[in-house]
């Protein structure tokens, strides 16, 4: 199967932002003959909003979006992701991190690492300085990358090169992380198209660096313009109506909030309503604009 996906985060319900990266998702599926598959990436507990998840799914339908198969969440798959581990463990492509965040940032960076990258510290620990430090906090993993740098192709931003650093693989928790998770899950899944905010750019070549060293497809990615606030800061809930429920509460329904997404991807004049059908039959990816869409809130 090839498909793309829509993967948010049950952290509440989604903004304009997350909607308008949903229909692009959905448009770059469909037109391409997709499937579109519907993940929910609720590994981060303390983010799950209770009824999230259900709210979310409606306001996707309420705008005209379908989606094949059951919803995936990621809670379910923590197995697969510990086998992956286990298999890169295995292999001597992870190591054992002791650091935290604040002794991360104020270390000294590696020659010619880029500001934020992780600079080593753990990396060559012998085995009787890892067992010391496993005393005071239990390790996060690392990938050993053997790479500085990944090039991946974007379907809006060209060639893209950007760096790799050794990631984490599982968080001091035992959670599995963000990287690992979404790679392993879009090659289970037969997901070859990525669609998401532009925001998240920076992480593809980790993260395509990873699906090649574990034999995996490298999929096709598009990171669409994000929509910002008057001040060109990304929507969030200080912004006032930006969710579905909210603007229904002062008059805007679905089909004016697609139509408006719609005269934002230059999909539709002013005023005109529209159906997602209709921005399907419409759709040119090399049509869309670059620049983020500004949203002032009625």
């Amino acid at each position: 199967m090839n498909a793309g996906r829509f993967a948010p985060s049950p952290s509440g319900d989604l903004h304009l932002g997350n909607l308008r990266t949903a229909l692009l998702a959905w448009l770059f599926a469909r037109s391409s003959g997709r499937d579109l598959l519907i993940r929910i990436e609720d590994l981060d507990l303390a983010r799950v909003r209770p009824g999230a998840v259900e709210q979310q799914l409606t306001d996707l339908a309420a705008l005209g979006l379908d989606w094949t198969g059951p919803v995936l969440t990621q809670s379910d798959r923590r197995d697969l992701y510990a086998r992956v581990i286990d298999e890169l463990t295995a292999a001597g492509e992870t190591f054992e991190c002791f650091c935290t965040r604040k002794e991360i940032a104020q270390a000294p960076s590696a020659p010619h690492a880029p500001p934020g990258a992780y600079p080593g510290t753990c990396r060559d620990l012998t085995p009787a300085e890892r067992a010391h430090r496993r005393r005071d906090r239990p390790p996060a993993l690392r990938l050993r990358a053997r790479a500085g740098s990944f090039t991946v192709h974007d379907a809006l931003h060209g060639e893209y090169t950007g760096d790799v650093d050794d990631f984490v693989l599982r968080r001091g928790d035992g959670t599995p992380a963000y990287n690992l998770a979404v790679v392993v899950d879009d090659a289970a899944t037969g997901v070859d198209q990525v669609v998401r905010g532009d925001d998240l750019l920076s992480s593809a070549p980790r993260q395509a660096y990873l699906a090649q060293l574990l034999g995996y497809p490298i999929p096709e990615y598009a990171h669409v313009p994000m929509v910002v606030n008057a001040d060109g800061v990304r929507l969030s809930k200080r912004d006032g109506a930006i969710t579905l429920t909210q603007l229904a509460d002062k008059g805007v329904d679905a089909a004016a909030v697609l139509s408006s997404m719609a005269v934002s991807l230059r999909l539709a004049d002013p005023g005109a309503s529209v159906t997602a059908a209709d921005l399907l039959e419409r759709f040119d990816p090399a049509a869309l604009p670059r620049e983020p869409w500004i949203f002032t809130a009625p």
